[in-house]
């Protein structure tokens, strides 16, 4: 069966290619719907990744982010129109320790090979869960990200030690926001602290205990945990903030993605004993808590509307450049193609 894939071939640059799927494999077809860009997206797409690594991975169909529904599914899993939830790592063995996610094996959609921004994507079934109904559609297409906040949260409830009176999110951005949302649905009895660097975008955080800017933090404060999610040349002053605010023996996790190497205060760590752990990606146990923590609080997926952007009714090439450019100029907000090609 032709397919039709929309390559990144260049920044900038998407052309239409074809390529065949093969009906007698036993995966499910899925029509996308629903396409949420990434930052990683918009990295290929403006082409401020390294030489060396766009040479590597173009041409490539970006998005990671996507719902779709189901057309075609001969394992029986699903029905035809079902929506679904597509899952974008891909592993390749199972293992008793390592999580699918942080195999090496596993391959990533759109960081390595094609993501969804195709008519058709054919996936295995395990590779898909069922959107519960009444799911706002716009919201569903971001649950990558969102799992990968659940996934962080997991990872730290197994972490850290049990004094969690109060705890800090270093981050005001979409990530920052969606951890903060799901830590409060997780953990309703902790106090939750927010440290960011726009007043008007911590204005949105209002069920966590405070807010600060990052240059008025009392210095009497302290955290027992804290998360940071904001990345890129912003990553050095945060880690060190949480060091010198964190209590001995607090734990840290680790989400903002940078492309540099990160100085941070080594000889603090020491001194408080403090564990640091980073979490990237997630697997399917995360996207079926997300989509649980969807059910049973109502209200997380009222909060995620808060952070839909712009919306882009996509039907051509042209519209998919233009909802590019909307989401680079969008400081705050996933930016969400309606994909109706």
């Amino acid at each position: 069966m032709l397919n039709t894939v929309y390559r990144l071939v260049a920044p900038g640059r998407i052309e239409v290619e074809f390529s065949d799927i093969d009906l007698c494999k036993n995966e499910v077809l899925v029509r996308p719907t629903h396409l949420s860009i990434c930052h990683a997206d918009q990295r290929y797409f403006q082409g401020v990744r390294s030489k060396d690594i766009l040479m590597k991975k173009l041409p490539m169909a970006l998005i990671h982010e996507s719902i779709g529904q189901v057309i075609y599914d001969p394992t029986g899993n699903f029905k035809v129109g079902d929506r679904v939830v597509m899952i974008p790592n891909t592993p390749q063995e199972k293992d008793s320790i390592i999580a699918e996610n942080y195999l090496r094996t596993s391959k990533f959609r759109a960081s390595g090979f094609d993501g969804f921004m195709q008519d058709l994507v054919n996936l295995g079934p395990d590779r898909l869960l069922k959107l519960p109904e009444g799911i706002n559609p716009l919201v569903a297409a971001f649950t990558e990200l969102v799992s990968v906040s659940v996934h962080a949260i997991s990872r730290f409830d197994q972490i850290a030690h049990e004094r969690r009176e109060t705890v800090g999110i270093w981050g005001d951005g979409n990530l920052g926001y969606i951890t903060a949302v799901f830590f409060k649905a997780m953990f309703p009895q902790v106090k939750l602290f927010i440290f960011g660097m726009d007043q008007s975008k911590l204005m949105d955080f209002s069920f966590a205990e405070e807010t600060y800017l990052v240059d008025g933090i009392p210095e009497d404060l302290c955290l027992d945990h804290a998360f940071e999610c904001v990345g890129g040349e912003g990553s050095p002053k945060a880690i060190n903030q949480i060091i010198d605010y964190i209590n001995p023996e607090g734990t840290i996790s680790i989400l903002g993605v940078s492309e540099n190497p990160v100085a941070i205060n080594t000889r603090m760590i020491l001194e408080k004993g403090l564990r640091m752990f980073g979490s990237s990606r997630s697997g399917r146990v995360d996207f079926e808590k997300t989509i649980e923590l969807y059910q049973s609080n109502p209200e997380i997926v009222e909060y995620l509307q808060n952070i839909i952007g712009a919306t882009v009714h996509v039907h051509t090439v042209e519209d998919m450049k233009k909802a590019f450019e909307l989401d680079r100029q969008n400081m705050f907000g996933k930016t969400i193609m309606i994909w109706e090609k």
